[in-house]
């Protein structure tokens, strides 16, 4: 029997995705693993990328795991730091014969222990029983139940305890912890049928209440035929992914007949712990979905700025996801104001503000609103008002820039027109100088002064939003030399700007370089002085949303720093 384990990291759509949800700036990394029983680990190039990563498994090789640290510059000079979040475990690629032999000889509410030589993600002990509370949720039950999930008196993943592969002792997703650990996403391909939580369950090790939470969560992706592997794929790796997607063994699968290779695919979330997963199809599990406490810590009704037939508009609170990330949909503006309302319908999003950012947010009660509100968007007949809190004073009038087209943070931005670069415009109407807020504000909202040197005052600027980039407020007026209160990702930069004039290579007044690759080392280093995502609030609020000409016209309550 063929004991080795193939390990697989598909850094698609979904996984870049995954990387900006966490602020970990990654542009392209493709890394294989093959841990050969007990012997030495196979590993393939990784390329495209500024990370550092340092690879390292546990004494009995049950786990590989890539530590990525990135260089910080600060204005003292450079460090290397660890890049918090940006723990990613690599993960598992099973063939058939493999596991179909391993599993014949236990059932699942048996116990099992893997042989010594076989490398699993996570070390094998005794398996569960009781599959009959497996089937605890189901789509209906995640978004609509009016009973808050933290209410639940169960035991958190949050707690120090660590198992013998390194990974802590999973209980259940609730309640929430207040701090995010290291993102962990599983990619496997299916060697035996059943339901996704049995086999997730059997496969990694995790109690089923937590893959039901996963579950739940909206943490669960599959796709009827495994994603094309990246290019870097050693040849082994490239046999196995051939022989689990080889036309003659498609041909026989009838749940992907009259579907295209692409279509099959493509990958969309389990809603239920009972779904039913066939051998050969891909599975993407996140262990570690990214956590938002803040949602529990809000009296959501009274964020409600108005209800409509149509719509609800909301005065999102920081910290706060408004539908959501790839890896949980549950802890988000969109469930939480639902329930507040008691609704049987879920809102919709119909535009994204950031995480840290608060204010008015328009959720549509049903489907042909959110289209209807979408096409006023794209005819520009929707006006967004920004308060921003500056840590320096800022010049009413227009500012442009251009932003690179690269949908990872931090977002670069340049004075120059460079070709296939977005526009950004916005308007500062006025700028008023205002107190910097104070010891027990900054402490309530986790708010980091990154070690700005004069907080006297600050200066509260209101902004016509001209252009809708992501980070756009935050990156120009950074770039302007006035990044906002508390925003960690851009005020370092900002910061170093300061101290070593010149280190940004996309001002106006820089000067050229020798070769194409003295100035990519120069933006590798202009990216490194960027920090990390702020955790809970920035100074900036949509303070204003309007549409119609004014028509309809809604407005937040009072900032966060008044």
């Amino acid at each position: 029997m063929l004991q080795c384990r193939i390990g697989l990291a598909l850094w698609g759509k979904a996984i870049r995705k995954l990387a900006i949800e966490n602020q970990v700036p990654v542009r392209k990394i493709g890394l294989w693993a093959l841990p050969l029983g007990p012997g030495p680990t196979i590993v393939g190039p990784i390329e495209n990328t500024y990370w550092n990563p340092v690879l390292f498994h546990d004494q009995k090789n049950s786990a590989i795991l890539s530590t990525i640290r990135r260089s910080s510059c600060r204005s003292t000079g450079k460090q290397q730091i660890m890049a918090a979040g940006a723990t990613t475990a690599l993960t598992s690629i099973f063939t058939s014969s493999l596991v179909s032999s391993l599993l014949s000889a236990s059932s699942y509410r048996g116990n099992f222990v893997a042989p010594i030589n076989l490398v699993r993600t996570l070390a094998s002990t005794t398996l569960f029983n009781n599959t009959s509370s497996y089937q605890t949720f189901n789509n209906r039950s995640r978004s609509f139940s009016c009973k808050s999930a933290a209410a639940t008196d169960i035991n958190s993943t949050s707690s120090t305890a660590i198992s013998n592969n390194g990974y802590p002792i999973y209980s259940r997703l609730l309640p929430c912890p207040s701090h995010n650990g290291p993102p962990r996403v599983e990619h496997l391909v299916v060697s035996e049928g059943g339901s996704a939580l049995e086999y997730i369950c059997q496969t990694l090790n995790l109690p089923p209440l937590f893959v039901a939470d996963l579950i739940h969560f909206g943490a669960v992706f599959y796709a009827l035929v495994c994603p094309d592997p990246p290019p870097n794929a050693t040849p082994e790796q490239i046999k196995v992914y051939k022989e689990v997607t080889d036309p003659s063994v498609l041909r026989k699968r009838a749940s992907i007949k009259g579907k295209t290779i692409r279509e099959a695919q493509k990958t969309f979330r389990i809603t239920r712990t009972d779904e039913f997963v066939e051998a050969g199809t891909y599975l993407r599990v996140h262990v570690h979905p990214k956590r938002f406490p803040r949602c529990y810590e809000i009296d959501w009704r009274s964020r409600i700025i108005a209800v409509t037939d149509s719509y609800v508009v909301l005065d999102k609170p920081a910290g706060t996801s408004v539908g959501g990330t790839t890896d949980n949909i549950e802890e988000s503006c969109v469930t939480f104001a639902s329930r507040a309302l008691g609704l049987d319908t879920p809102l919709r999003t119909t535009h994204q503000i950031d995480n840290c950012t608060e204010g008015c947010v328009l959720l549509a009660r049903t489907k042909e609103y959110c289209s209807v509100f979408h096409k006023k968007i794209r005819e520009k007949k929707v006006k967004k008002l920004y308060l921003a809190l500056a840590a320096a004073p800022v010049s009413p009038g227009v500012i442009t820039h251009y932003m690179r087209p690269i949908n990872i943070a931090p977002r670069l931005i340049s004075e120059d027109f460079i070709k296939g670069w977005y526009l950004c415009q916005l308007e500062v109407l006025e700028c008023k100088k205002v107190q910097w807020p104070n010891t027990l504000t900054e402490k309530k909202y986790s708010i980091d002064d990154c070690g700005w040197p004069s907080k006297d005052f600050a200066y509260e600027c209101k902004i016509d939003l001209l252009t809708g980039r992501t980070h756009q407020i935050r990156a120009q007026l950074a770039a302007c030399g006035a990044p906002l209160v508390g925003d960690s990702m851009y005020m370092p930069a900002a910061i170093a700007e300061m101290h070593n004039p010149g280190l940004n290579p996309f001002r106006e007044d820089k000067n050229g370089y020798a070769t194409e690759n003295d100035k990519a080392l120069h933006v590798e280093e202009w990216i490194a002085c960027h920090g990390k995502e702020p955790s809970i609030a920035i100074g900036l609020q949509a303070c204003q949303i309007s549409w119609d000409e004014g028509e309809h016209l809604f407005e937040a309550r009072s900032p966060w720093w008044s």
